[in-house]
């Protein structure tokens, strides 16, 4: 990166780069639609093996699709950043087939730490949960190899 790279163009390189290894968005088919500075969406289809007994998305995999977007969009700025904690609050359920969207916008970041909230819908823009996420950065470490 030099000094004439854009803020924007930061966010495509971690998005590249933290894709290239992210063996769990890559197994559970989920795709990174967008990322800007402090900013991130992720998508997700739910299929057959994301159910639970009751034939419902598991919050599980909900939670770790909010928890992805939210890695995106603290890591944009290409520092180290992980997560220190988060909430989930579930409104509706995910059902067979939808095609959910988490869409993370960063809320604070100040020093190490950062707040982030996370909406996730479906494909009828219907929420489906609110999440919010706490981040810790490692200064001075990027967050991908450049």
């Amino acid at each position: 990166m030099t000094d004439s790279t854009t803020p924007q163009q930061i966010a495509e390189h971690v998005r590249r780069g933290m894709f290239a290894n992210d063996r769990a968005l890559k197994a559970l088919g989920m795709e990174v639609t967008e990322i800007a500075p402090g900013r991130a969406a992720v998508t997700m289809t739910v299929r057959e093996d994301m159910l639970n007994g009751h034939d419902i998305c598991h919050g599980g995999l909900i939670a770790t699709l909010a928890d992805s977007a939210f890695a995106y969009a603290c890591n944009s700025y290409d520092e180290l950043t992980v997560a220190s904690g988060f909430g989930v609050d579930f409104v509706a359920p995910g059902r067979l087939g939808d095609v959910l969207t988490a869409r993370c916008a960063e809320v604070s970041r100040a020093g190490r730490t950062g707040v982030y909230d996370v909406e996730v819908s479906n494909q009828r823009g219907e929420r489906i949960a609110v999440f919010r996420g706490r981040s810790y950065t490692a200064k001075g470490r990027p967050a991908v190899p450049r």
